[in-house]
């Protein structure tokens, strides 16, 4: 993990692969970090630079009490970070609030693809539960409670977790720091930033995958078909019995697929058979709908 320091404070990455390799940022964020990416950096790392960035405010990275975390800050503060490492071409993968960062990322030029993970999109956010909480009493015991349930709730496979791996969700909000941090991340949830982005979203002729657990309680999977239709050139993959946490839920399907993906559609490397991926696509394949 390097720290990069931006406008708003200093970013934690976690960086893989050769520096001279195309790179593919991975953003998660929100009550996440990129210990989502655990088992998809060191797939990709033989041929490409990740970067796996904690949006500010989350995992590892700053939480000033005067930062601007909402969707755009964050945008930018990649960016910057982007700029800093002289990265101009690369590969956009987000999951959740991360995926609505990416869109805005990929928006300001540069991505050659995205891939949306079970993202936040248009006016569908944030979810009932966060609505919920944000006008609750937070203390350490409700925000470790509020995490658990988050990851009960997100995941239709909560037995695939290990408590090594939960430990690594619910540590960025531990103890008294842990809550104010928490506080920041909930308050900045404020459904703003992507209303209305189906026009601009049309512009983004680049290859972007669209992957959704069916049975996301978070963001459902409608939202799939219609950043779908948004993106000019999307393929949209919906994964049954999974949820939110499609790397949890089914890390031997989704890790594969998005690693392909970005091999084909970004690297332009041949195909690596590696067993079968079964995924229910909710409309042609790219190359049929060319």
């Amino acid at each position: 993990m390097r720290r990069v320091r931006v406008s708003g404070g200093e970013l934690a990455v976690v960086e893989a692969g050769d520096e001279e390799n195309p790179a593919v940022v991975l953003l998660s964020g929100g009550f996440t970090s990129s210990h989502v990416w655990r088992n998809l950096v060191p797939m990709l790392a033989p041929w490409t630079r990740v970067l796996a960035v904690d949006l500010l405010g989350s995992g590892g990275s700053e939480s000033p009490a005067s930062a601007d975390l909402s969707l755009g800050s964050h945008a930018g503060y990649v960016r910057e970070l982007l700029e800093h490492l002289g990265v101009e071409r690369f590969a956009v993968v987000g999951h959740g609030h991360g995926g609505g960062v990416a869109q805005l990322v990929a928006l300001g030029g540069g991505a050659e693809a995205m891939v949306l993970i079970d993202s936040i999109a248009f006016d569908a956010w944030p979810a009932p539960s966060v609505r919920e909480a944000q006008g609750a009493p937070l203390d350490a015991a409700a925000v470790d409670a509020w995490l658990r349930a988050m990851l009960d709730r997100g995941m239709s496979h909560r037995d695939r977790l290990s408590e090594g791996d939960l430990a690594g969700y619910l540590a960025p909000f531990a103890g008294a720091d842990g809550v104010e941090r928490f506080a920041r991340v909930l308050g900045s949830f404020d459904g703003k930033g992507l209303v209305d982005l189906e026009p601009r979203l049309a512009e983004l002729e680049i290859p972007a995958l669209v992957l959704w657990g069916e049975d996301d309680a978070f963001v459902p999977a409608e939202l799939a078909e219609r950043l779908g239709d948004a993106l000019p050139m999307a393929t949209i993959a919906l994964l049954p019995g999974c949820g939110h946490f499609l790397l949890e839920d089914a890390a031997e399907t989704a890790v594969p697929l998005v690693f392909q993906y970005l091999r084909s559609r970004y690297l332009g490397t041949p195909h690596v058979h590696e067993g079968a991926v079964t995924v229910q696509l909710g409309r042609p394949p790219l190359e049929d709908r060319w």
